[in-house]
């Protein structure tokens, strides 16, 4: 029965795939020529026609809780907890400005949507392989650098509930070797769009709180060794 009540979602999801094509030819054209301040807007209007064909659907009401500290523009690293599939949503459809997600590398097995995930300056990351993992830190602040802005969980897993598991040891070292800005961000009630029952909910509020932005780029070394613990702190606060 879980199956059929997700059915909507599942037409809604595929369905959205279909007008992609032309903003697949601007972020072809722009890396083509190089041009990467119009290949983040590129990325950044196809994310927000996506995104706002799920919003549609799903009739989702974001609750946005101190829009002053989003960022005008990138590149910075937001690092929030992870409470459902969902938690892309909000992402693309508040920031204002190009963001891709450090996701699991399970996603891939999604041909059209693992493209496009990619498509967006995304990366997959295979867990429980620490090599592989460190060579993803390492290239996602590259692009952190090269000025494409990443959405990072670092619980590394969704908690489908309300509460919050410690953050990964290391888990913002993609942040600190891009000596990038830092958002903490609070995600509320994601889990119960879906994890919840297993069905889509629709007509539900979200919120999106977002804390002040750390900048990494003048810490010293105990700033460092302190930033994760200081981070989940800061997110954790407002669960």
């Amino acid at each position: 029965m879980k199956v059929f009540g997700n059915i909507g979602l599942f037409y809604t999801v595929g369905s959205s795939f279909i007008g992609l094509g032309p903003y697949k030819k601007r972020i072809e054209k722009a890396i083509a020529e190089g041009n990467k301040e119009e290949e983040r807007q590129a990325i950044y209007d196809v994310s927000k026609y996506w995104v706002g064909k799920i919003l549609n659907f799903m009739k989702l009401e974001i609750n946005v809780i101190n829009p002053q500290n989003l960022p005008e523009e990138g590149p910075v690293v937001y690092v929030a907890n992870h409470q459902s599939y969902a938690d892309v949503i909000p992402f693309l459809a508040v920031t204002k400005h190009q963001v891709g997600f450090i996701a699991k590398d399970s996603l891939e097995k999604f041909p059209v949507f693992a493209e496009w995930v990619l498509r967006i300056r995304s990366l997959f990351i295979k867990r429980g392989d620490p090599r592989t993992s460190l060579g993803t830190i390492n290239e996602g602040a590259n692009m952190v650098k090269d000025g494409y802005s990443l959405v990072i969980f670092p619980e590394g897993t969704r908690s489908h509930s309300s509460e919050m598991a410690d953050f990964k040891p290391g888990a913002l070292k993609l942040a600190t070797k891009a000596k990038a800005i830092i958002v903490p961000v609070t995600l509320r009630d994601t889990y119960k769009l879906f994890e919840e029952t297993g069905t889509i909910k629709k007509n539900r509020k979200i919120d999106f709180v977002v804390h002040e932005p750390i900048d990494t780029s003048k810490m010293d070394r105990k700033e460092m060794a302190e930033l994760g613990e200081r981070v989940e702190a800061i997110v954790r606060s407002a669960l």
